[in-house]
């Protein structure tokens, strides 16, 4: 998600047509209560956590609901800061399947990922582990 960010981020500010010079602040921090405490508020500061919903398997279903509680516990810690939440209905990964290839099947489970991937990329991946590399991102 973090190559993505970055990607948009150069891409609107190449534009010639752009009103306004965009900084996304992509840092990987899954904790938003963490997130909060490193950051130096001097004004009202929004903050929109960006994270995907990876499966309903019940430890995702946790890290999806503590991932809300913290950022609930890091808009209540005092700073001044607003948090927004934006979240993809499933994994990363089926948004990059449907951005680079005629994705018209139903994928319903992160497990049926690999085989789009490997025919997007003309590559063997094993596992969604090895395709997670910038150099995979950025082709």
């Amino acid at each position: 998600e973090q190559w993505y960010l970055e990607w948009l981020q150069r891409m609107i500010n190449a534009d010639p047509a752009a009103r306004y010079t965009v900084k996304l602040d992509s840092k990987i921090q899954k904790d938003p209560l963490a997130r909060a405490k490193q950051l130096t508020i001097v004004s009202r500061t929004e903050v929109t956590h960006i994270f995907d919903y990876e499966s309903e398997e019940p430890v995702h279903v946790q890290q999806f609901k503590t991932t809300l509680d913290r950022m609930k516990a890091a808009q209540n810690s005092g700073k001044d800061i607003k948090y927004k939440l934006g979240y993809s209905n499933f994994t990363f990964e089926l948004w990059i399947i449907v951005h680079k290839t005629d994705c018209n099947g139903i994928l319903t489970h992160r497990h049926q990922y690999l085989k789009p991937l490997n025919s997007a990329y003309n590559q063997q991946f094993e596992s969604l582990d090895q395709y997670k590399h910038e150099d995979n991102f950025k082709r």
